[in-house]
């Protein structure tokens, strides 16, 4: 497991939500500083705020996909498609190892069958984002 993976899962023992708990342990990596992207995840836990979305983690790693990939170029904003690609890489991973990409669905929450736990949620999310990003872990 890479550092960040573990930076990743400290952070949600910490009270992260699980979306602020992956973006955070990439905010050097993105040239963000972590007050800024934990403010700016802080909306995007339990499933945007009640579970009924997207989990946090993938938002959270769609989040650092988007910094990494963007020009951050307002003039010409020319990259959303090769984020939305890699993003889309992230969801469909996340959701095949998981059985869904939806909050609500993962907790069992109208079922009573949890797919994943938010940890397991959160180091998968931080392992996708760095296999589809090609991060260079600590391990390498």
């Amino acid at each position: 497991m890479s550092s960040r993976v573990e930076k990743a899962l400290e952070n949600h023992g910490k009270g992260y939500n699980c979306c602020q708990a992956v973006a955070c342990a990439y905010a050097d990596l993105v040239g963000v500083d972590e007050n800024l992207i934990f403010a700016a995840g802080e909306g995007f836990g339990a499933g945007m705020g009640g579970m009924q979305c997207t989990c946090g983690a993938v938002s959270g790693a769609c989040m650092v996909a988007g910094l990494l990939k963007s020009s951050r170029n307002t003039k010409e904003p020319v990259t959303k498609g090769a984020t939305y690609r890699v993003s889309r890489e992230i969801v469909q991973k996340f959701g095949e190892k998981n059985g869904s990409v939806v909050c609500k669905d993962l907790k069992g929450i109208g079922t009573g069958k949890v797919l994943r736990s938010c940890d397991g949620c959160i180091k998968d999310a931080a392992q996708i984002l760095e296999q589809v990003m090609d991060i260079k872990t600590t391990e390498e």
